[in-house]
């Protein structure tokens, strides 16, 4: 029988949109009281809505850039203390920035998807985890990729940065031995988000491309996936999960039909 989480708290990061906007929904739904983050307060407005509307027990919206340390610190200590209690942890905000050769990319591309994937994962978990360990009580769910599992042309970085994020979390799971804390990384395939129009900086043309002739997953899709890790029975530690559409192999191999 899964866990009951209702009452307990979640926070998302990158709630705003795509994948942590389906997580929050999903856990809404499941009665968890909900942390959302972004870097302002105006791009969760409709996020909060749509999860009280959804079944949520209670909902905190915070501000605050991952990649900044002492915001992330600052805006956890601060929770107030109904919400301070934190149950599970997403680390979902995370972006790729651009599709060039490595020799040629712009080294402030490699700076932010460093600073938000890697470091940003860092930084949050380090602020949430003491917390669990000493409650003996917790969760923490990463958003890797299949791009951590193999890396592909123009995508060294970003891959890295996932790849990044698998390691951490099987040391994280590993220096948790001991404690009832359950750790998981959660690895899709091509998911029909914003990230693509993101990679290209606004261009809506390229990033549709992306997805041409071709079935995606959904941020639903990743969303149940998480539902799923969060709600096995405490003893129950699902590791990875590795997710794509029936369209996609690996990162690198797809079927793209013809119209």
């Amino acid at each position: 029988m899964g866990q009951n989480l209702q009452g307990k708290v979640a926070l998302i990061t990158g709630a705003s949109a795509g994948i942590g906007r389906a997580t929050a929904l999903a856990l809404a739904e499941e009665g968890c009281a909900l942390v959302l983050t972004a870097r302002t307060l105006d791009r969760l407005t409709e996020t909060v809505e749509a999860v009280k509307q959804a079944g949520a027990a209670a909902v905190h919206p915070v501000a605050f850039d991952v990649r900044q340390r002492h915001e992330v610190e600052a805006a956890i200590a601060g929770l107030p203390k109904e919400f301070a209690e934190i149950a599970i942890l997403v680390n979902n905000a995370g972006l790729a920035r651009g599709l060039e050769k490595l020799w040629q990319d712009d080294p402030e591309n490699w700076e932010e998807m460093i600073d938000t994937n890697t470091k940003g994962l860092l930084y949050v978990t380090r602020a949430v985890v003491p917390g669990m360990v000493q409650r003996n009580a917790g969760h923490v769910v990463s958003l890797g990729s299949t791009a951590g599992w193999l890396a592909y042309a123009g995508g060294s970085v970003y891959c890295a940065t996932k790849a990044a994020e698998r390691s951490i979390s099987e040391g994280l799971r590993i220096d948790l031995m001991g404690t009832a804390v359950r750790v998981t990384s959660v690895d899709p395939g091509m998911v029909q988000t914003d990230f693509s129009e993101v990679r290209f900086r606004g261009d809506k043309e390229r990033a549709a491309k992306v997805y041409q002739n071709i079935t995606p997953l959904t941020p639903e899709d990743v969303a149940d996936a998480i539902r799923y890790a969060v709600t096995r029975p405490a003893h129950v530690n699902v590791s990875s999960l590795l997710l794509t559409s029936i369209d996609q192999a690996n990162s690198v191999t797809f079927n793209r039909r013809s119209a």
